[in-house]
């Protein structure tokens, strides 16, 4: 009986999946739609380091949206992609795009690309969110808004951000800059 358990341990161990050494697809392969109706097309930023945030206008942490834009400012020029990406995923965002982008506009003077009201999590999520999932594990998957998302030049998840982690802090600058 221990051989047999063991030359299981032995197979289990060489058929193991790891979460992230699949890459079917990268980023490139999928587009969004954007706030205005356009298809934002992935592979329109090859070679660039993409930050897919999911936000909302009625959650705790709405104001990361200036340092989000902040963060666009300083670094869109070196190969930065700030995407915003608003969901009602946690029960905190307006009823209407238009309703999102005024919001943003006028509150934060947004300029980075935002999508649709997008699901972010579980069977209805963005197919993004669901290959984040499938290639990165459990955290790349929202637990709440303002939940970062890193993506490398390679299109492959770099390192993922709970909401605490502010946009401009020191951790979240300092892959930036050195994956860029």
């Amino acid at each position: 009986m221990k051989k047999v358990i063991f030359l299981l341990s032995i197979v289990m161990f060489f058929f193991k999946t790891s979460a992230t050494a699949n890459y079917e697809k990268k980023i490139y392969d999928f587009s969004i739609e954007s706030i205005t109706g356009e298809i934002i097309n992935f592979k329109d930023y090859k070679n660039k380091v993409i930050l897919v945030v999911n936000t909302a206008s009625y959650c705790g942490f709405t104001r990361q949206y200036e340092e989000l834009q902040k963060l666009w400012d300083l670094y869109k020029e070196k190969g930065l992609i700030v995407l915003g990406v608003p969901s009602n995923s946690f029960n905190q965002e307006k009823n209407s795009d238009a309703d999102v982008k005024e919001f943003c506009e006028v509150n934060f003077n947004i300029n980075f690309p935002l999508t649709t009201i997008t699901e972010v999590k579980g069977k209805n999520a963005h197919e993004i969110f669901k290959w984040a999932k499938e290639n990165h594990g459990k955290s790349a998957v929202p637990k709440w808004n303002f939940h970062k998302i890193l993506i490398n030049k390679e299109g492959k998840i770099e390192d993922t951000f709970a909401s605490m982690t502010k946009p401009m802090s020191k951790k979240l600058i300092k892959i930036i800059e050195d994956i860029l």
